[in-house]
């Protein structure tokens, strides 16, 4: 009697283990990604400008502090 519940469970891993065995279908084909809306260069200079102001203000900020 113990070899019966090896079969069954064995039966019922298989009947499991068989929709692995199916290939599925080809993939579509890849959507390209949208071109970007802005221009890189767009904010460049304002984004250089802005980063020297706070340099100087860093700057300015640390020698007065060590006055």
């Amino acid at each position: 009697m113990k070899n019966v519940p090896n079969k069954i469970i064995t039966l019922f891993v298989g009947l499991l283990c068989c929709n692995l065995t199916f290939a599925a279908p080809t993939p579509p084909e890849p959507i390209p990604p949208p071109p970007p809306g802005l221009p890189v260069d767009e904010s460049v200079i304002i984004l250089v400008l802005a980063s020297i102001i706070f340099g100087f203000y860093k700057i300015y900020t640390s020698k007065k502090a060590s006055r």
